[in-house]
This record gives structure tokens, sequence and C-alpha cells, in this order.
């Protein structure tokens, strides 16, 4: 049996039977690891040592009859997340010698169910960007084709779950981030709504769109670890003190019958990929033959999310990381004078993407263009999350493509933002509106790369998109490919 290769919740039911250990599982990853991340390099730092001690500590647990769902199960972390001792870069040059001496709240909430946690993966640089061609360090490669990006900014752990490195990891969603990735790795990513997961211990790159969001093998995988990370926590003031449903049990009522999906129209666009439209389209279909009622709907201001969404999240991004200056945290460059030294600091730190956004989002503030820019933006905001509030009184779902495309090649759109910002046009809204989205597999086009459908739920409705991508899922075969990794393991 090729461990490495389980689900989470396969790997479950073989621990809790005594069938495997944690640590025979651990190790098979690990090797895994070892044999295919030189070409697919979704890992920035690996922490073998820790992780199999965390495996030994867990099969103690499991030895004492502790059942807790993630007990010796290996996961990745996006580096992003602070995991106490281990660095965590945002994959930035600034921050390369930052050792957090804590948890992030969702990484203490995995670590107290006894998950092991392998490592930190690659990501852009401070969560900027679609194709974790951003990051400082390197790039890194779709495990369906190594020429290929795995999308972003949570590229890394999306290649990660979907060439058997680990068995699920969290990753973070600004504009997309984990839904994109997903849909280009062929893997399952949820975006849960704004302020149903906490966001202690995640640098922050646009507060108001931040979101930690989780990454399975297929849906089940993913709603167990949002079981496990979601929740209030008192030290994010923006996380909601609501009670969390039971996702799980959730997924054992998934019904279609009667259920209303909502087609919007402006999601199906011109230029868009055809095998990507027919993909969806024959997606819909199946979700009709399942009992579910498709409805027309609009959302007539999708057109500005973009542009709103690249002034308030540069915007909010310019004034996190104004903290980077030199002196209080990360890279320190000394200088003649104080200036001198920010513009050391920050010149030499920071890569090319982050201080374009650092740019226009200190022209949107600034004195005489506030009003013109970052308010108009918010006010366009609002518009757009009363068009899905709009939506959601006549449908309970929202089903369109996660991404125009499929995987683009690497250096593809390097040098042309503008088409790179176009990767995420289909799942910026979600974030401005603060609702819930996921990608799963529904499809492959003529080159073996996977298609993403997209699910949308209201705010604080993922058990309802979480029960539709389950009953999609278990009518479907989608999931279950695998890569066609070029090194044997």
């Amino acid at each position: 049996m090729d461990l490495y290769a389980l689900t989470v919740h396969e790997a479950q039911d073989l621990l809790h039977r005594g069938e495997i250990s944690a640590v025979e599982l651990t190790e098979s990853v690990l090797e895994r690891i070892y044999a295919l991340d030189n070409d697919i390099k979704a890992y920035l730092t690996l922490t073998p040592e820790a992780a199999l001690e965390q495996a030994a500590e867990a099969d103690r647990r499991l030895a004492a009859g502790e059942r807790t769902p993630l007990l010796g199960i290996p996961l990745a972390i996006k580096d992003v997340l602070c995991l106490q001792g281990v660095p965590t870069t945002c994959g930035s040059r600034i921050l390369e010698d930052f050792i957090p001496p804590y948890d992030a709240t969702v990484v203490s909430r995995l670590r107290e169910m006894g998950a092991v946690f392998l490592g930190k993966t690659n990501t852009d640089e401070f969560a900027m960007g679609s194709s974790t061609e951003n990051s400082a360090f390197f790039t890194t490669h779709n495990p369906w084709d190594l020429d290929r990006v795995p999308g972003g900014s949570s590229g890394g752990s999306a290649a990660a779950v979907a060439a058997d490195l680990c068995l699920g990891a969290l990753g973070t969603d600004t504009g997309g981030s984990v839904r994109q990735p997903a849909a280009f790795c062929g893997v399952a990513g949820l975006k849960p709504s704004y302020g149903r997961v906490s966001r202690y211990g995640l640098v922050a790159f646009a507060s108001s769109l931040d979101q930690v969001g989780t990454l399975g093998k297929d849906v089940l995988d993913a709603a167990i670890l949002l079981q496990a990370i979601a929740g209030h926590d008192p030290r994010d003031s923006t996380s909601m003190d609501l009670s969390v449903p039971d996702y799980l049990a959730a997924l054992r009522r998934a019904d279609m019958r009667g259920l209303r999906v909502g087609v919007p129209r402006e999601y199906f666009i011109e230029g868009m990929q055809p095998e990507v439209e027919a993909g969806v389209r024959t997606a819909i279909d199946q979700l009709v033959d399942m009992g579910a009622e498709v409805v027309d709907i609009s959302l007539p201001h999708t057109e500005y999310a973009l542009p709103v969404y690249y002034l308030i999240a540069p915007a909010e991004a310019s004034a996190n990381l104004a903290r980077y200056d030199g002196v209080r945290y990360g890279l320190s460059v000394p200088a003649g004078d104080l200036w001198e030294t920010y513009r050391q600091t920050r010149g030499r730190g920071f890569g090319p993407e982050v201080k374009r956004r650092i740019m226009l989002g200190t022209y949107a503030l600034s004195a005489g263009y506030y009003d013109a820019y970052y308010l108009k933006a918010g006010q366009v905001r609002t518009l757009l999350r009363q068009d899905f509030e709009r939506a959601f009184q006549q449908v309970d779902v929202i089903v369109c493509p996660t991404s125009p495309t499929t995987a683009f090649r690497i250096g593809e759109r390097a040098d042309d933002p503008l088409a790179m910002y176009l990767s995420d046009i289909f799942t910026l809204s979600v974030n401005l509106a603060g609702v819930c989205g996921i990608s799963i597999p529904c499809g492959f086009d003529d080159q073996g790369l996977p298609i993403g459908l997209q699910i949308i739920g209201p705010a604080f409705g993922e058990e309802r998109i979480l029960s539709v991508a389950y009953a999609y899922q278990q009518a479907t075969e989608w999931h279950k490919r695998r890569p066609p990794l070029p090194v044997a393991a």
C-alpha cells in the first residue's frame, strides 16, 4: 500500500483501527517528498525530524485510545502562517530569517488535534500573485505538467496535495489564492467566509480580504480540515463569534433534489478557454441530472471586481507592509541615515510584484486621490456584495468556472501583469463580498490539465457549498485522477 497516496479520511480510518502507524505514514510521505520535490518544489522549508517526533507522539496518543480527527495526519502549511520555531518567510527575502515564537491560531488548533507538520510550502511573495512565480526563492511546478504553474499564491500547498507530498494543506485566499491553484492542480480548495476562521498569526497582505482556507485531495478532506480550524478566536477581532456547524454531517445529508443553482451570465466571458466552459457546463448538466434546478442570474457589477480589488488590496498591502522598515521587523540594511536605511532595506527586501502593489496602493491612498480611488472602490465593493445578497434570495448556490483557463506555462505571463491578474477574475468577487467558495475538479482539457468548478455560497454558508460539492463528487470520478508524475517514488 502506498501510504502517501491516502486521503485524510482513509488514513484516519487506518490509524484508528491500528492497521498503520503515524510514523509509517509520515515516513512514506517524507520519502515521496525526497523523491519528487526537487522537481515540483512545493516546500520552502521541510521539518522531517520534528514531523517524525510529532508522529511518534501521535502513535502514543492513539495507543492510549485517543481518536481526534487529525491525530497522526501529515499536513503542509503555507509559508504565510506562523509555525513556532520554523522559518516563516512569506516567500520574501525581507523575512528570510524570521522564526516566529508562536503558532497561528489555525496551526495551534491543528497541533492540539495531533496533526503532523511536514513543513512550509512555497508562496508568491506575501501571497501576491496567481502563479507562485513571485516567490523570492524559486517557482513551484504543476504536478500535472512540470512546465506549467500550479496557480497562486497557495501554489506550493496545492502542488503538495496533488503530488501526494502531504495528505492535506492550509493555504490563504485573498482574491482566489486557494481556489485558483486548487483548480490548476485538480484538488479541492475551500475559501471560508470572512470571519469564519481566525487570521491571528497570518502575516497580513490585505486585511479585509485575507482568509485561511483548506486544500484536500477531495471534498471530505477539505471539510475535515475546515472543521478543525473554524471558530471564534478572541485574539482576532474580525473572527465572528458564531457556532461552527457540523460540516461532516452536512456531507452525509447531501441531496440535490430541489436545489436552486444560479449560473451568472457574467462569468462566461469572451476569450475564455473553450474546454473550460464546456467542462463547467457539463458539470451543471450533471447537477440538473441529480435533481437541481438551474436559474439564470445576473451579478451586474462583476465587471468592476478586478479594478476594485486592485485598488483595495494594494492599498491595504501598502499599509500592512509599511512595518518592514529595517528597524522593527525582518531584514535591515544599515545606511548613512534613517531614510536611506528604509530605502536600502525595502529596495533589497521586496520583489518586483510587491513593489508594484505598494506603489499602486500608496498612490490610491495619497492626499487628493483617496476619495477618487480608495473611497470609490469601497462604495463599489458594497454594490458587489449587494449583488450576491440579491442572488442568494433567488438561489441556494452559485456555480461558475474557477478560472477562465487551465494552468498556463511558467513565464508565459511574467511580463504582463494585467494578463496575470485576469487569472483570478472569477474568484475576486467572493473575497470582496466576504462570502464562501470552493473549487473542485470537473474535467480535463485536451492537454490533460484539470478544470475547476467553483461553487459559491452566502456568508457562513459553508455547509451548503460542501454539501453540493460532495454530492457532485459522489457522482463523478474527476477527483480520483492523479498527476502522471515523471519520477517514481
